[in-house]
């Protein structure tokens, strides 16, 4: 009976792995991060290299890899624990506080890159638009592309206003966290 209980146990326990590992793709992160995520989760503990590396069948070096991607993403940490040598890597287990990281990590790329992108098409175009004898259509043209960057810097300033609300946690002021339910006996 007791064997039949762990056997369902684990059995649920990879597929809540599987799922974390195809959420993670949904963010745009590798779903092997998200395995690995999942599995350090279910471990309920920090886990070494050697021990990922086992849990997933990947080399130690490829996990190396992957668990410096994580940390990169703000998605796990090396941790310290007494009496043990080896680098430790923990999760954050709080749900809410793995989206916002995902989500802020992504999201603060991209704004980066597209107000970059503004400031040199901004530039260009400022810059051909003082400097040429333009046609009036041509002139219109830049004109309403200047309009349109003017757009898309007031998005990408909209959204790092977005990240800002998550990170400071103040959307749980609008959106609360639901209460963990104790589990059933």
């Amino acid at each position: 009976m007791e064997k039949n209980a762990l056997d369902i146990i684990g059995h649920a326990e990879e597929h809540l792995i599987e799922r974390i590992a195809e959420n993670m793709h949904t963010f745009g992160m590798p779903s092997t991060l998200g395995r690995v995520l999942g599995i350090i989760y279910m471990n309920r503990k920090p886990m070494t290299l050697n021990e990922l590396s086992e849990a997933t069948g990947m080399s130690k070096t490829r996990m190396s890899q992957v668990v410096r991607e994580m940390t990169d993403a703000n998605l796990a940490e090396k941790v310290f624990e007494k009496g043990v040598r080896k680098d430790l890597y923990d999760v954050e287990q709080d749900y809410y506080q793995t989206f916002i990281s995902l989500f802020t990590a992504n999201w603060t790329k991209v704004v980066s890159r597209n107000k970059m992108l503004y400031k040199k098409l901004n530039r260009e175009l400022t810059e051909l638009l003082e400097s040429e004898n333009l046609s009036p259509e041509i002139e219109d043209r830049v004109c309403q592309l200047l309009d349109e960057l003017k757009e898309w810097l007031n998005y990408y300033d909209w959204l790092s206003r977005l990240i800002e609300f998550f990170e400071s946690e103040e959307v749980f002021q609008y959106v609360p966290k639901t209460i963990k339910s104790s589990p059933r006996k």
